[in-house]
């Protein structure tokens, strides 16, 4: 199998091994992917199986598809065969009721006054972490077997167009999907048969929809599906092992790796940046992982240039983090990735006037290396995801591909071109963009672009 960088391996960890013969497609930003998901969807012949983190109801996708159950409904009502896997977390549920649908009794109410005949299954995760996979597979064990892979919520703050405008509400999120047909989209199928077999509360009354009756076992694929393109792919997961927060023991899937668990999406991040030769770029909701900030020390002082981008406001585990004195060695080793010149941290805000800015929140979970490789998902740069929440990513080896990533995602933050300079130049490019407009903002001037640096010395504070 040709691969475009075989300085950057592939990992053995996991459960999926890498495949070649799949096409893939980056969708960036939720009004774009939710656009292409309601389109799969309603193009869809047999099956449409569908993983849930977060959710709030108010939810509507693009291109007038409606709201998720909408869109499961007409699905299920042309007689495909709809399943989801929502999330549970008890506590959450009673505490913030609208972040995720977590099959209470009013939730349970609201399909029954719906007639929903979709299926339905309520997944716990251990203690306090979350069941965070966030697929879409459609006609699975099809010939054209589709999988979305992502960390995009379904909330109304994502659906937002590339470029980032304004927004009255002020929820404005950047996130990434990818499209994956062909060989690797059959390991997603894997994992969702797994999971829907092995969901937390299949037994309990309330852990199913619409009934016991309607359930069954998924039959695990025997074969994978054809060639769609020429790109390798490898699918990779978070899975904790342990017991389930009531004490249920977690049970042992045919496939899980030995251990405590399997870890390859860390697994392929280390070896990914430890195998980086020229740039490594970043988005990410956090970047909360020790060994992934001393690894990014090991590039940056082989000389590769580095630009990591986050939320300008920081999510609230990063900022309680900082405030404890137990994580003072790992913010001073974060700091210290600023003592490198081509390194920048950065985050990206809309204009709403002169000297006005509106933050945008960054959700994606990606990196970029070489312009060769690429890693899209649902878990982020945190031991959290690494070890805790069950996620899952799609690292890919393709150049075109990554390279037209870039090129996109630049575009939309520096508002410039991209596509002809290299991968090295672009990130020079993104680092004097950042600084002159991190300057621009401390001066109440309108900003180039998006982007703008943050001080990693201060991050979170």
């Amino acid at each position: 199998m040709q691969r475009d960088a075989d300085h950057l391996p592939f990992v053995s960890s996991g459960s999926y091994p890498i495949r070649g013969g799949n096409a893939v497609r980056p969708l960036v930003d939720g009004g774009p992917a939710f656009q292409r998901i309601g389109e799969a969807v309603a193009a869809a012949k047999r099956s449409v199986w569908v993983t849930v983190a977060f959710h709030e109801m108010a939810f509507r996708m693009p291109g007038g598809h409606g709201s998720l159950f909408d869109v499961l409904d007409r699905a299920a009502a042309r007689g495909l065969d709809v399943r989801v896997i929502f999330w549970r977390h008890p506590l959450l549920a009673q505490y913030e009721p609208d972040s995720h649908f977590a099959g209470t009794e009013a939730d349970l109410a609201f399909l029954r006054a719906r007639g929903s005949k979709f299926l339905a299954r309520w997944d716990r995760a251990q203690g306090r972490y979350c069941q965070h996979q966030k697929s879409w597979l459609v006609d699975a064990g099809q010939p054209g077997e589709t999988a979305f892979v992502g960390g995009i919520n379904l909330n109304n703050g994502s659906v937002v167009e590339p470029g980032h405008s304004p927004r009255a509400d002020g929820r404005n999120t950047h996130d990434v999907y990818v499209e994956v047909r062909g060989p690797s989209a059959t390991d997603v199928h894997h994992n969702f048969a797994q999971r829907w077999n092995e969901a937390s509360d299949r037994d309990l009354a309330d852990g199913l929809w619409p009934d016991a009756r309607s359930h069954s076992l998924l039959e695990f694929p025997t074969k994978v599906s054809p060639a769609a393109g020429d790109v390798p792919v490898q699918i990779q997961r978070t899975v904790r092992r342990g017991r389930y927060s009531d004490g249920t023991p977690v049970p042992d899937g045919p496939r899980f790796a030995i251990g405590d668990g399997e870890h390859s999406i860390l697994d392929q991040y280390l070896r990914a940046i430890e195998g980086a030769r020229r740039a490594i770029y970043i988005e990410d909701q956090a970047i909360g992982a020790p060994q992934v900030v001393d690894a990014l020390r090991g590039a940056l002082e082989r000389k590769v240039d580095v630009v990591v981008l986050v939320p300008a406001n920081p999510n609230d585990e990063m900022s309680a983090g900082r405030k404890d004195p137990k994580n003072k060695a790992f913010f001073d080793s974060l700091g210290a990735l600023g003592d490198f010149e081509h390194f920048a941290l950065a985050g990206i805000a809309a204009n709403t006037g002169r000297g006005e800015y509106q933050n945008v929140y960054v959700h994606a979970k990606i990196m970029l290396v070489d312009d060769a490789w690429c890693t899209i998902g649902s878990a982020n740069i945190g031991n959290r995801s690494f070890f805790g929440d069950t996620e899952l990513n799609a690292s890919f080896w393709h150049a075109p591909t990554v390279r037209a990533l870039r090129g996109d995602l630049l575009l939309e933050h520096l508002g410039k071109d991209t596509r002809d300079l290299d991968e090295r130049a672009a990130l020079r490019l993104y680092r004097e963009v950042a600084r002159k407009n991190a300057a621009r903002r401390a001066a109440g001037e309108s900003l180039e672009g998006l982007a703008f640096a943050l001080d990693p010395a201060t991050y979170a504070s």
